[in-house]
């Protein structure tokens, strides 16, 4: 069993007992904290937003530490340009104490009653969707009097409205004028507008 959080805008494959450096968390040593579950893992995976409001990952803080020292060296040739500056990271060092879904233990296995077999759930999605497709579905119909429903005379005709309409074809594109052609087309115009 196994759960992928995000904390400090990081993700963490975590499980229980795990100790593991985070980024600096705000709480005191010896408090405990709640971390945002992305995926848990136990059966079968969850990942849905309504599933893992129900999904609680608890963790322990256990110290604040300082990760080891980054130098940072910048230099521009043929300019005499040198800096050097170093850096550490402020961390949090916490220990996952509980990994499961609210008010269950997460040690605890659910158990079948008492002469019922166990049936284990399909571990992909498409055996899930097929035994999702298998089972029988209880739908009520209800019988529809004659006399309720005088509609055919109110309703008007849907199907003319909606039918696609073919598109007319566009005609061929006239080749690009000329600054000649249009200076002897525009005097063509002008002639027959002077001789009628």
């Amino acid at each position: 069993m196994y759960a992928i959080v995000k904390t400090g805008g990081k993700q963490y494959r975590v499980e229980e007992g795990q100790t593991l450096l985070i980024e600096r968390l705000p709480e005191p040593e010896g408090a405990t904290v709640n971390l945002e579950p992305l995926l848990y893992r136990s059966d079968e995976a969850v990942f849905d937003s309504e599933a893992l409001a129900k999904v609680e990952v608890k963790a322990t803080i256990v110290g604040h530490v300082r990760g080891k020292k980054l130098r940072v060296f910048k230099f521009k040739p043929k300019r005499g340009y040198k800096r050097r500056t170093g850096h550490r990271q402020e961390l949090t060092r916490i220990e996952v104490t509980r990994i499961g879904t609210r008010g269950t233990s997460s040690r605890a296995v659910a158990k079948p009653a008492a002469g019922e077999t166990p049936v284990p759930a399909p571990r992909s999605p498409r055996a899930r969707a097929a035994t999702a497709e298998t089972t029988p579905v209880a739908v009520e119909t209800t019988p529809v009097a004659a006399e309720s429903a005088p509609v055919a005379a109110e309703t008007t005709p849907v199907a003319a409205e909606s039918a696609p309409v073919a598109a007319k074809p566009r005609a061929p594109r006239k080749p690009a004028a000329s600054a000649e052609g249009a200076e002897s087309a525009a005097e063509t115009v002008k002639e027959e507008a002077d001789g009628a």
